[in-house]
Formats: structure tokens, sequence, C-alpha cells
């Protein structure tokens, strides 16, 4: 018998508040390559489903208004991995024709030294996002000071 002690967890999807659905959905499918697998159609109740080859990966739901806050408890930063760093270029160059801002300019490392790395940005809502290779960055400079990756952008 499996028990929650025992159980392997994998991540399933990831839940996203947004403030406006259409401009969300717009971003994470036209900047990010999702595709819109399923919508509510209550207008009182906005939700879409995204993600790739008919898994759900994203959810957004429009119930929020505002922008992302760093100073409550909640998501941090959501990552997602590519294989290489050409990928992670290759996002980087589509996001940058969105006019999207980025924490740091251009591909960099995890940590010095290291060879896993990528970009970190904002969404429409200013939540905070990365697309990053798990290898193959070794020779771009790993940031300090204000904003080092993944903990503190």
């Amino acid at each position: 018998m499996t028990t929650a002690s025992t159980a392997r967890l994998a991540p399933g999807h990831v839940g996203l508040n947004v403030s406006d659905l259409q401009r969300s959905t717009d971003f994470y499918c036209r900047a990010l390559g999702f595709e819109q697998l399923t919508a509510s159609s209550d207008d009182a109740k906005r939700w879409v489903f995204l993600g790739v080859d008919d898994k759900v990966t994203l959810t957004l739901w429009q119930q929020s208004s505002g922008t992302f806050s760093t100073a409550t408890p909640g998501l941090h930063h959501l990552a997602f991995e590519v294989d290489s760093i050409e990928q992670v270029r290759a996002v980087e160059s589509t996001l940058r024709e969105f006019a999207v801002e980025f924490a740091h300019d251009g591909v960099v490392a995890h940590g010095e030294g290291l060879d896993s790395g990528g970009i970190f940005f904002t969404d429409p809502d200013g939540i905070r996002l990365e697309v990053y290779a798990p290898r193959g960055v070794e020779p771009a400079p790993a940031p300090d000071g204000e904003a080092p990756t993944c903990g503190f952008f």
C-alpha cells in the first residue's frame, strides 16, 4: 500500500492567479510556446489550462488584481527547464520581442563555476519566471550583488 510517506511525488501543474486572463494567456502561449488546452465558458469564473502535447502544465485563474508581491508568502518564482543553452537563448530572443523585463542582461549561471543557468524575467503581472538549462552555461557569468539568480531576483 502506498502512503503519503512512501509515495513518490512529482510536480503536476502550477496554478497562477492573474489579473487579465487574455493578456496572460497571450503571453504564455505566444512568448513561451504553451498551447491553450481548455478554458472556462463562465464569465464569472475565468480560467484557462495551458500545456504541451495535451499535458496540462500551467493553469491561469483570473481572480486577482494588482501585481505579484514578493512581500507575502507564496510563490517565489516559476522555473521552466529546457534541454540546451541554445533553447534558453531562443526563448530569450522571443521574450525580447515582447519587451519583457529581465532581472539580468542575458544568460547567467546559477552560481559561480556552475554549468547550469538561464534567464530570469517577469510575466505581465510581475510573476518571476526562469527558463534554464541544466548544463552548457559554464562560460556565462554568475550575477552578484542585489540580484543573484533564483533565490533573490
